[in-house]
């Protein structure tokens, strides 16, 4: 199925693009649009390798297609420059809302860790109030436009810090005034969940949510360490849990598994995975597999029953969309109107929203797809 140049696609008659979404793993700093960036960068003095928006966006595609994780998170060093600013983040926070509208979804969850963005001054609290201020400046912007859209905080940790019951706490502060959820993220190989059960057992006894990056740079040891050490709700990627899975035999479509016990514990739990294909392309996360998107484990996953979601991970490194991200999936495993449909059911389900608000969400997604 041809993608067009927006990264939309028809399926079925159908807009990808117009199909109600639900979004749950996406960067605040990775969905910079590279014009704000070259913007914001002038006014603070920021030096760029590119000052041209489609060279800049250019640059930051090439240099995350490195297989590494860490490579790639080193581009963020770019982006988290030019938000240290009251200004910079409501900006930031305002555009990532209108683009996502733009984008179809209905439902956002956006993750960023508030202790990269005190240089210019600003306290931990000041800067969650300038993002909450941009995503309801965003979440009016797309209503006057015709959209509904509603976007909750994931406020993130850095699990190389030692900061995560700090930021712990901050999340807590900010429950019913913008934060859903907590996560921790970067480099994830040498810095389990474990180092940070203080912060977890805090959030825990606060009954707040958390989802975990685990099962992309590192594998098995990760994921058990988010779910037992993390409570993780969800897996941040999670996509190595196809580590846990003998393949005995394929014949056609029917393929023979032996499922580990963690594998199983995901499966049976229903502990949904937020995957992200062209960022674990990018990233080596699925190098196990191979090197191409055919490769993803993503529909073995899905076919086993695992509670699958797509996601973009990082817009502006990945240079992708969710219509997009959705689009390539149908094009690589030729996947229908139903499989969309289930995907955004299940990202519905996994929202960090009490249950009428997902049911309302889950609501809105079987009346979009009734095409």
């Amino acid at each position: 199925m041809p993608i067009e140049q927006n990264g939309d696609a028809l399926i079925q008659g159908a807009s990808i693009r117009r199909l109600p979404k639900v979004s749950l793993h996406d960067h605040l700093d990775g969905a910079v649009r590279p014009e704000t960036i070259i913007e914001l960068a002038d006014a603070a003095g920021v030096e760029l390798p590119e000052s041209d928006p489609e060279e800049l966006a250019d640059w930051f595609a090439d240099r995350c297609d490195s297989g590494s994780l860490v490579d790639y998170l080193k581009t963020f060093d770019l982006t988290t420059a030019v938000m240290q600013t009251r200004e910079g983040l409501t900006r930031v926070a305002r555009e990532f809302v209108e683009d996502l509208a733009d984008d179809g979804v209905i439902y956002g969850e956006v993750r960023w860790a508030p202790e990269q963005h005190l240089t210019g001054g600003l306290s931990l609290e000041e800067v969650v109030e300038a993002v909450q201020e941009g995503i309801e400046q965003g979440e009016d912007a797309a209503e006057s436009d015709g959209h509904d859209i509603r976007v909750g905080q994931l406020i993130t940790a850095m699990r190389h810090a030692d900061r995560s019951l700090e930021i712990a706490r901050l999340a807590v502060a900010f429950r019913g005034r913008g934060a859903v959820g907590f996560d921790i993220a970067g480099a994830e190989d040498g810095f389990p969940a474990s180092r940070h059960r203080p912060a977890f057992d805090y959030l825990a006894s606060e009954f707040f949510p958390t989802t975990v990056h685990a099962g992309e740079a590192a594998g098995l040891d990760s994921i058990r360490s988010a779910l037992i050490d993390g409570r993780a709700l969800r897996l941040g990627h999670g996509v190595r849990i196809a580590e846990d899975l003998d393949v005995i035999s394929r014949a056609g479509e029917d393929v023979l598994v032996q499922f580990g016990d963690l594998a199983r514990w995901v499966r049976d739990r229903e502990i949904p995975l937020e995957l992200s294909p062209s960022s674990n392309l990018q990233t080596g996360a699925i190098a196990a597999w191979g090197t191409a998107i055919e490769d993803h484990p993503f529909d073995l996953l899905y076919q086993l029953g695992f509670a699958v979601t797509v996601n973009v991970d990082n817009r502006t490194m990945s240079r992708t969309s969710l219509t997009r991200e959705l689009a390539l999936l149908v094009e690589t495993f030729e996947y229908d109107l139903a499989d969309l449909e289930t995907f955004q059911l299940n990202a519905a389900a996994a929202a960090f929203l009490a249950i009428e608000e997902r049911e309302e969400l889950i609501e809105l997604i079987a009346e979009g797809f009734e095409v």
